[in-house]
């Protein structure tokens, strides 16, 4: 196959149906209609020899083939959105772009609403995609380029990723305000172990309270564990656990929900939080403008 014989359109509808999962959606983020993009799904079929998109009772599913094609699909249409800023860097050439940003979702909770809201400044019309990772598999989500920027505490050891400190963490309690005694604003040691706790681990076993309180020859019972922190207002709210948390998710989760804050009566390591990126896609100008952002999010908080 000569690319002197491909039209190069076939591209970015390749592109909005494997984000869409959906040939109608494809068609509204294109602005063309259904039928054409039907059209352009069947020479992309001819083009690379793959069915690429077959039919689910949710919509459209990937194949293997397409899941390969995506990340070079999208960084060839992406080198040519910025030889296009390249021309006039002042022009705003951002609908109908989007950056993905890796992040656990305590991040997104605390800073999830204002990186929006900086972004709407500096880059009207870009579409962000927050998608869930952490650090233990944050470089190669990037490496794989399922995701373009990522904000985690950590794991960005690789040697091909670019990092920046945005700022440092720590842990604080919260619990239902129902379970505290009036006027009660600190927990002791003795009462902290004495209640269930409500773990928020990928693993679902161990966490970092676990190992502040081995070191000081204690120990807790965890009653249940879940992997996102949205859901700690509706595991806490008419108990007595307490769930122990980045403080940044802690006071938005606080601030959202009626759960009461309280200082953590451990003595636990602060930890950084970083931003990281492919160092291949250092000189990206929309990149840049969506890690300045971040930056200003947190510089902000």
């Amino acid at each position: 196959m000569n690319i002197v014989n491909v039209d190069l359109n076939l591209l970015k509808v390749f592109e909005a149906l494997h984000e869409e999962s959906s040939a109608s959606r494809a068609a509204l983020r294109l602005g063309v209609t259904q039928s054409a993009v039907s059209a352009a799904l069947r020479r992309l079929r001819e083009v690379y020899g793959d069915q690429l998109f077959v039919r689910t009772g949710r919509g459209l599913a990937a194949t293997l083939k397409a899941n390969q094609l995506k990340p070079v699909v999208s960084d060839a249409l992406n080198k040519c959105r910025q030889s296009l800023a390249m021309v006039d860097p002042a022009a705003n050439q951002y609908e109908g772009r989007s950056v993905t940003v890796g992040l656990s979702d305590d991040f997104e909770i605390a800073y999830g609403r204002r990186l929006i809201e900086q972004i709407a400044c500096s880059a009207p019309k870009l579409r962000l995609i927050f998608r869930q990772t952490h650090s233990q598999i944050v470089a190669s989500a990037l490496m794989e380029r399922s995701i373009d920027l990522a904000i985690t505490a950590g794991g960005f050891a690789e040697r091909l990723l670019s990092r920046q400190v945005l700022g440092e963490g720590g842990y604080a309690c919260l619990v239902d305000p129902a379970s505290l005694a009036p006027g009660q604003q600190r927990i002791s040691l003795e009462e902290f172990v004495a209640r269930e706790h409500i773990l928020v681990s990928s693993g679902g076993f161990i966490g970092i309270t676990d190992e502040g309180l081995a070191a000081v020859g204690r120990s807790r019972r965890v009653c249940a564990s879940t992997t996102h922190f949205a859901a700690l207002p509706h595991l806490l709210k008419g108990s007595a656990a307490v769930a122990t948390i980045p403080t940044h998710a802690a006071e938005a989760i606080a601030g959202l929900s009626g759960l009461v804050l309280l200082p953590c009566p451990l003595d636990l390591p602060r930890y950084p939080v970083e931003l990281g990126w492919r160092t291949s896609s250092q000189i990206d100008p929309l990149l840049l403008k969506v890690r300045e952002a971040i930056a200003a999010s947190f510089a902000g908080a």
